[in-house]
């Protein structure tokens, strides 16, 4: 009878602890981490930062356009006009084409947001277990949540390594992105969170973000056997562990799954084809629509075929761009997981617990764009 009442007792305070120690922080994870929080800062996206996206093929589209018009009206090829109703099919069919695969795109951003989202919750609460539940002195629980800022900052370089398939943007942009310094990032940012020794061996391992989470757990069975946290500790603390694991392989999975390139290659074929058919099926509805308008009239519209064409234009492959800029979120792009603030927002939290000063500031954006 007596057993039964300390089998209940310790039932109940292992629930209390459970709630304590994993369920409380994660809500209040979600609660602050509930806004939204994109790379690019601003409401709206400046029109610097979407010349330098569009200029080259604006360029070509008017070059382009221009081209075809001047051998159409001036050198009298009216052979060339093709029937717009045709064309519209095809347009109808790419744009629907570019929404699935923009839809699907998305949905591999907000997977890997969401992911992070997990990884702040989890880190705080990480730190409230080894604060509430590790019978040591301060300098071991800062080694174990220090350790853990540097695992957050090795997934980060991991996941900012450039594959054989990310996707190349012009000259222009890449230097953007170069002067911020995001993108393949120096792997020296766990350097400050880890001992010399420990550092140096995890400058050998070919996944470092998996070897710090190995030796949190040594360090937890270290602990165990001097008696400083209990099997029951021990229990709570793999299960945050086992979490973090998961929540790594999520985001490699996204990181060497590329999106599947039978929608991601003809997305843009289908999109080039369209654009480069569409003068020629716009000729053939600005020749109709002269026939109707008087002759001071027409030598002002007939030149709207250009603008016109390069607008229609410039609209389809900017949808099409937008697809391909969210399909890997990992990459330290414009539109990707700002993971370098997640990381600083994480250490500040982190390092307050344990009642820190000279706390580092939040990550500021560059050029309006938050990595």
């Amino acid at each position: 009878m007596k057993t039964s009442r300390i089998l209940v007792r310790e039932r109940k305070l292992s629930k209390k602890l459970i709630l304590t120690h994993t369920v409380l922080p994660k809500l209040l994870g979600i609660l602050i981490f509930k806004q939204k929080w994109p790379m690019y800062i601003k409401r709206n996206i400046s029109w610097k930062i979407i010349l330098r996206f569009a200029w080259r093929n604006i360029v070509f589209f008017t070059l382009y356009t221009a081209g075809i018009f001047s051998v159409y009206h001036f050198l009298d090829w009216k052979f060339i006009d093709i029937p717009f109703q045709p064309l519209s099919l095809i347009g109808i069919a790419v744009a629907f084409y570019i929404g699935f695969k923009n839809s699907q795109s998305y949905d591999r951003f907000w997977e890997g947001r969401k992911i992070w989202g997990g990884i702040v919750n989890y880190s705080r609460t990480w730190a409230n277990q080894v604060l509430s539940l590790v019978n040591e002195n301060h300098e071991t629980k800062k080694v174990l949540i220090y350790r853990h800022i540097a695992w957050i900052n090795a997934l980060r370089v991991q996941l900012r390594q450039p594959n054989s398939f990310s996707i190349k943007e012009n000259a222009s942009v890449e230097r953007l992105f170069k002067k911020h310094g995001e993108q393949n990032p120096a792997c020296t940012s766990t350097r400050n969170f880890l001992s010399d020794k420990e550092y140096q061996d995890l400058l050998k391992r070919k996944n470092p973000a998996t070897h710090l989470v190995k030796n949190q757990g040594l360090h937890l069975k270290e602990l165990l056997e001097k008696d400083k946290i209990t099997e029951f500790d021990k229990q709570l603390f793999h299960g945050v562990l086992e979490e973090l694991y998961n929540l790594q392989g999520k985001c490699e999975r996204i990181k060497n799954t590329p999106f599947p390139r039978q929608y991601a290659y003809f997305s843009t074929v289908f999109t080039w084809i369209f654009v480069l058919l569409l003068p020629f099926g716009l000729l053939n509805v600005f020749e109709n629509e002269l026939n109707e308008m008087s002759h001071e009239i027409k030598q002002w519209f007939i030149f709207m075929m250009i603008p016109l064409s390069v607008l229609v234009s410039w609209i389809f492959t900017t949808m099409e761009k937008v697809g391909s800029n969210s399909e890997d979120p990992f990459e330290g792009r414009i539109n990707d997981v700002p993971m370098t603030a997640l990381c600083k927002t994480i250490e500040i939290d982190l390092r307050d617990m344990l009642d820190e000063e000279n706390l580092p500031e939040k990550e500021k954006p560059k050029d309006n764009i938050l990595y």
